[in-house]
């Protein structure tokens, strides 16, 4: 089965009817996109067009099965589809409207060396320094951006990512895997943005949780088609145990995943989650450790040939491999340790 042959996964509650209507025309249309995933700047123009789903499984559903067809075609939809969520969430807070045109990222990573500072005058908001990991920024047309403000507190910004003073670096970026999403510095040099919320509302709002979570539904809906590479495998002629055992470990933690993001899904959407950080730690720690499986076993149950004889599945394994480690190992775990010590009823 190739990658766009894929249906939308199951992740949806069977009474949700318009949310799935809504996943399978978007699907259909990203089928007709020509080299979804590898051509960006095609992504990123059918991009622009999906309609939100209006549930979060909906929208979960989406991009994992966006993510069965192409792992890096995921990674630009995620973060557009969730700057635009953030910006509604900051209009139903009672913050001012932002212009959403265009295509977006969410740049909020820190790095050493690497400072961008927001200073006010007169209402007039400006950013300058450098930020890191700022995926696509030479692609996009805006980005919602953390930036210190008064020294020890971060803000989030609106910023027009095309002004002449913002430079995006081209590396260093020496990735085989998601090598087109070029994820570098930028550098901005006294550029006015728009502020999004008050200092810390970005990391306080409830689609914080939520968003993180939606990363790893895409590394989920990725690791899809690699299940039905070991099925594949597991049934064709002389096919022996072994591969029968690589199929079903792998098989087993992607349930389990599912299971675990279509409660997150229902839990987070009926709105009376408590703890949902802990939770949403919870989740993308299971749905990682899923894909690192289905890694392994699809690694030891196909050998070399097609990492270095079919482009499509030598690329999928290559872009998750960079992908999940945005789930960031034992320092993700540890953190759910310490969550669990302080809420010890947060189930």
């Amino acid at each position: 089965m190739s990658d766009s042959a894929h249906p939308p996964f199951p992740l949806l509650a069977s009474e949700d009817t318009v949310g799935l209507d809504v996943v399978r025309g978007t699907l259909a249309d990203a089928d007709a996109v020509d080299a979804l995933g590898a051509d960006i700047a095609a992504t990123l123009e059918w991009a622009v067009t999906i309609p939100r789903p209006s549930s979060l499984g909906a929208t979960w559903e989406l991009l994992a099965s966006i993510a069965a067809r192409d792992v890096a075609a995921a990674r630009v939809v995620e973060p557009h589809l969730d700057a635009l969520g953030i910006l509604d969430e900051a209009v139903a807070a009672g913050y001012p409207d932002v212009d959403t045109a265009g295509s977006w990222g969410v740049f909020a990573a820190e790095g050493p060396g690497m400072r961008l500072e927001a200073r006010e005058d007169a209402g007039v908001w400006t950013l300058r320094g450098t930020k890191p990991w700022c995926s696509l920024a030479a692609d996009l047309d805006r980005a919602l951006v953390t930036a210190w403000v008064d020294g020890d507190r971060r803000q989030l910004f609106a910023l027009d990512l095309r002004d002449p003073a913002v430079t995006a670096r081209t590396g260093p970026w020496h990735a085989r895997g998601l090598s087109r999403v070029v994820s570098a510095p930028i550098d901005v040099d006294d550029v006015v943005a728009v502020p999004v919320g008050e200092p810390g509302w970005y990391l306080r709002r409830p689609g914080f949780a939520h968003g993180g979570v939606g990363v790893a539904a895409c590394w989920w809906g990725g690791a899809m088609p690699l299940r039905s590479a070991l099925a594949d495998a597991a049934g064709g002629d002389g096919a022996d145990q072994l591969s029968r055992v690589h199929l079903g470990r792998a098989d087993a933690a992607l349930w389990a995943a599912r299971a675990v993001l279509l409660e997150t899904a229902t839990v987070f959407g009926a709105g009376t989650a408590a703890s949902e950080g802990l939770r949403a730690a919870r989740a993308r720690t299971v749905v990682a450790d899923a894909v690192e499986t289905v890694l392994a076993e699809t690694a030891h149950a196909l050998g070399p040939l097609p990492l270095v004889a079919d482009d499509a599945h030598a690329r999928r394994v290559a872009d998750l491999q960079v992908y999940v480690r945005q789930h960031h190992g034992d320092r993700d775990v540890a953190k759910i340790g310490a969550a669990v010590i302080e809420e010890t009823d947060a189930w």
